[in-house]
């Protein structure tokens, strides 16, 4: 086949020598469970943003495909891409507008490729011809020629039949890999799946940085992360699934509870959850998906040396490893009692996997094993294969283990001759003579060369040594190409049963993405439509702090409380109370237990927040233009099932218009009636906004003491709170004290506070609005408690009707105060 690249515009408008590489640097930790995808991406012409989007991940040769409906900023898209994180971006070329006459470099005339740009600003973005994106049809053939052969194919080809965007970027994807990877793959043996963007909570790009998700922002190598938190996984193929379950936590509650239910039987059944563990370690570092990777694909120009002959052995040897300990997993499993492990345990029981492992081992020596380094490893290469299936291999064999044999002659002639303690160090190039440091006095003999010291040894060669060297090498050669051989008919054989290899991993995956769950679970958390958290506490900084010393805290939000004003001085844990909120509702809606004593929430359809104040100078945004813009993101895409947490919004302008636009996006958000965290310091926020149903006013505590001038009297308590911060109206005062100001002055100014104090308070009590703003609360507050008892409600009889009294003493003692 020719290699000629076709689909690339002549002058290449944009290529990746052309970028910067200002990106945020990727750590071997982030690296190795962020996958290696090569992302096609298309947009519909037109105001309306039908994306579709094709992933590659060239390490698993797994096929993701979406189509989605997005809005003006494409954060939807760009969530898509921190799921399946891009080593290359593949856009149409008319996407770009020519070279930019002031820097010389590929305009883009495409706001998609502008915000990709911007997101990951070191990864390479390819212009592919615009030809390869126009045939749906052809995408579509791609797909039926490769998609593996099992019990989900049809359901593939049914969903992705009316995604023309999706199909269009899969040609080209295809294509792309074709022809400028020079890589093919055997018919019916690609793992293609259509992700829909439906049934996951959407988490933008700056969310996951701020809320650390899978990065911890100040040490890239550290794990402090929720994924470092909750990452126990023994094999790769768990660790992609996990980070990617975090980035798009599940949204559809039978699955949620199916995957607790699996938890909470690996917690309570300590035989269960050792057994597995048991198995797990049998399975650990193994990558199935890049074991079935290799099988499926093949390079177009196919080289006849002998390094990936040895690689295809190499790799059958661990697919065999991997079969023969699928059965410690299965038999792990056996009389579950959660549906989820029943089913984990039917596919990993497939006969098709016996089939396999019957095939492996009648052609493969059962001692040979692909977990040695050096000699060893070599030699299980070498007699991998078992005898008597191909005569010439046979020969080869023999061959090569007289050259060793006499290498190993060589050696000790020249022991006895030179009377030396030589020993043999095999090395990539061969063998060579070795000797301790202190074995060896004076020079060497004549005739040795090559003299090294390498880890306080001698390393050292002869001319007869090379030799034997050589003629060992060609005849080890010639044993692994003739080894390739049967393992290649092997493979022919296997690719039919790849659909069970497929399924296999996805349930090893599964089950240790449960195991490593089980491992980090405290309390089950349920999903009733509230979000209910008592003693719950931040799951990173429990890892990171002593035991007993973190604070844990409560929190609650409901339809007649769902915009939460959270007050405090600075230090005192409001942006700490935020993230764990968000933390901990990520944590349940991937199907693990939460750090807290008792835990509900609802089934958010996105996370949106606002938590950071810095510049952005990769996009020119100041602190508050990136305010802006983040805002109205949320704006744009939060609904009523959406949880919002925002930090200290309107900081980065002046105070009155900074109290403005906190209180109109405010405003907007209690409409929208989403579950709204909002932290400021603006204290008129409290007033302004406690008229409107559903705001709640809390605090976190702090105790003011008389102290020192290094000390400014102040002890943080950590502690959420309900109402304004009452103990901090004077906190200013507080800290002029301690500056000595003169005794009249600080009298004369607690005077003129207390009083502006006590006039607000008047006035708030006899205004007529807020009276009514209370009873509206009240009644909306009522309403909610009524519905979660008679939905929820597990109490007996008599507790129930105590219950409903207190409400109606509650309620009527309100309507005394108010009427």
């Amino acid at each position: 086949m020719s290699t000629s690249r076709p689909y690339t515009t002549q002058s290449r408008p944009f290529t990746a020598q052309s970028r910067p590489a200002t990106g945020r640097p990727k750590t071997a930790a982030s690296t190795r469970n962020e996958g290696n995808y090569v992302v096609a991406l298309i947009e519909s012409r037109g105001v309306a943003h039908e994306v579709g989007i094709a992933a590659l991940d060239r390490d698993t040769g797994r096929v993701m495909l979406t189509q989605l409906a997005d809005c003006s900023t494409y954060a939807r898209t760009l969530h898509q891409m921190q799921v399946h994180t891009p080593c290359i971006i593949l856009v149409p070329d008319t996407f770009f507008s020519g070279l930019d006459s002031s820097s010389g470099k590929a305009s883009s005339g495409s706001l998609l490729v502008q915000y990709a740009m911007e997101e990951f600003p070191a990864t390479p973005i390819e212009p592919v011809a615009r030809k390869y994106w126009n045939d749906g049809s052809a995408g579509m053939e791609f797909i039926s020629q490769l998609c593996v052969e099992d019990d989900d194919r049809a359901a593939i080809l049914v969903a992705v039949a009316d995604k023309y965007y999706a199909l269009s970027a899969a040609c080209a994807l295809f294509k792309y890999v074709e022809m400028r990877m020079n890589t093919r793959f055997a018919a019916s043996s690609v793992r293609i799946r259509y992700v829909p963007t439906e049934g996951t909570m959407m988490i933008d790009p700056e969310t996951a940085r701020n809320l650390e998700l899978v990065n911890n922002i100040t040490y890239k190598k550290s794990s402090h992360s929720l994924f470092g938190v909750m990452n126990h996984t023994y094999t790769p193929m768990a660790a992609r699934l996990l980070r990617a379950t975090i980035l798009a936590p599940i949204t559809v509650e039978a699955s949620l509870e199916s995957r607790l239910d699996a938890v909470e039987e690996l917690v309570n059944n300590e035989e269960r959850f050792s057994d597995v563990r048991i198995a797990l370690k049998t399975l650990n570092k193994l990558d199935l998906d890049k074991l079935i990777s290799s099988l499926a694909a093949y390079e177009v120009t196919i080289s006849s040396s002998a390094r990936p002959a040895s690689a295809r052995v190499l790799q059958m040897l661990n697919l065999r490893s991997l079969v023969r300990n699928i059965p410690n997993l299965r038999r792990a499993l056996h009389g579950s009692q959660s549906t989820l492990l029943r089913i984990i345990e039917k596919m990993i029981s497939d006969t098709r996997l016996d089939r396999i492992d019957a095939l492996v081992a009648e052609n493969l020596n059962d001692e040979a094993g692909p977990a040695k380094t050096g000699i060893a490893a070599v030699n299980a290469r070498v007699y991998a294969v078992k005898a008597n299936r191909n005569r010439l291999l046979d020969v080869a064999r023999e061959t090569y283990k007289e050259n060793v044999g006499d290498i190993h002659q060589l050696c000790a002639m020249l022991c006895e001759k030179h009377g030396l303690p030589l020993f043999l160090v095999y090395q990539e190039s061969g063998y060579v003579f070795s000797s301790k440091k202190e074995d060896l006095e004076g020079e060497l003999p004549p005739g040795f060369i090559n003299v090294t010291m390498q880890k306080g040894r001698w390393l050292f060669s002869s001319l007869d040594l090379k030799k034997m060297n050589a003629r060992m090498k060609d005849a080890l050669d010639e044993t692994l190409m003739l080894s390739d051989k049967i393992v290649q008919d092997m493979v022919g054989a296997i690719q039919g049963d790849s659909g069970a290899l497929y399924k296999a991993s996805d349930a090893i995956a599964l089950v240790d993405v449960l195991w490593s769950f089980a491992h980090v679970s405290i309390i089950r958390p349920e999903f009733t439509g509230t979000l209910a958290i008592k003693a719950g506490r931040h799951p990173i900084l429990e890892t990171v702090q002593s035991a007993g010393t973190l604070v844990s805290n409560d929190v609650y939000s409901c339809d007649s409380s769902h915009f939460q004003i959270i007050r405090g001085p600075n230090m005192s844990g409001k942006s700490t109370y935020l993230r764990q909120t968000g933390l901990l509702a990520i944590m349940a809606m991937c199907g693990c237990f939460v750090p807290a004593e008792y835990a509900s929430f609802r089934v958010h359809d996105a996370l949106l927040t606002r938590l950071s104040n810095d510049d952005n100078m990769e996009k020119s945004l100041s602190t508050f233009a990136n305010e802006m813009v983040t805002s109205a993101m949320i704006l744009g895409l939060a609904t009523s099932q959406t949880l919002v947490l925002v930090d200290e919004l309107g900081r980065g302008t002046s105070s009155s218009e900074g109290v403005g636009i906190a209180h109109a996006i405010a405003e907007e958000l209690i409409d929208i009636k989403c579950f709204t965290f909002f932290a400021t310091h603006f204290e008129v926020l409290s007033t302004t906004l406690s008229r409107q149903p559903g705001v709640v006013n809390l605090h976190l505590s702090v105790q003011r003491a008389r102290s020192s001038a290094s000390n400014i009297g102040v002890t943080y308590q950590y502690k959420i709170l309900d109402g304004e911060p009452d103990e901090m109206e004077h906190y200013g005062l507080e800290l002029a004290r301690l500056a000595d100001l003169p005794a009249d002055v600080m009298s004369e100014a607690h005077r003129v506070s207390e009083a502006l104090v006590e006039k607000e308070n008047q006035s708030k009590a006899e205004s007529r609005s807020s009276k009514v703003s209370i009873r509206r609360r009240a009644l909306l507050k009522l309403k909610t408690q009524l519905t979660q008892a008679y939905e929820h409600s597990q109490l007996p009889d008599e507790e129930l009707v105590a219950y409903l009294a207190k409400l109606q003493r509650e309620m009527v003692k309100v309507l005394h105060d108010t009427l």
